[in-house]
């Protein structure tokens, strides 16, 4: 009966484990570029809420953080939701340059005038 027990407490064990190694495998995270052409990004009315509300419902996106001084998104994503490229179109999508991809024309014609060059 000891025997038993402690073959079912290891295998308990090793597919908790398992589990573990598995999902810190699906979470990501990428430094992406981008290009802010005001000096107050973070406080914008118009960017700072946009980045605070749209990032975070680009399918995958756990968390973003956004440096304004180094120009650069850092992205915590779920890569068996989405894939880097994906996230770069979805912020190409909120006017913004993600690193090869530029801002979507249309979306960035939206943008208020401090958040254009």
């Amino acid at each position: 009966m000891k025997n038993v027990l402690k073959s079912m407490l290891f295998i308990i064990a090793v597919f908790f484990i398992s589990n573990i190694a598995t999902a810190q495998k699906t979470n990501q995270k990428a430094v992406i570029k981008t290009v802010l052409n005001c000096d107050h990004c973070k406080e914008c009315g118009s960017c700072g809420l946009k980045f605070k509300t749209e990032m975070l419902k680009i399918k995958g996106v756990k968390m973003y953080e956004l440096d304004d001084k180094a120009m650069t998104f850092t992205i915590y994503y779920n890569s068996k939701k989405t894939d880097l490229q994906a996230i770069k179109v979805a912020i190409s999508k909120l006017g913004y340059d993600a690193d090869e991809i530029k801002a979507d024309p249309t979306a960035y014609e939206n943008l208020d005038g401090c958040c254009k060059a």
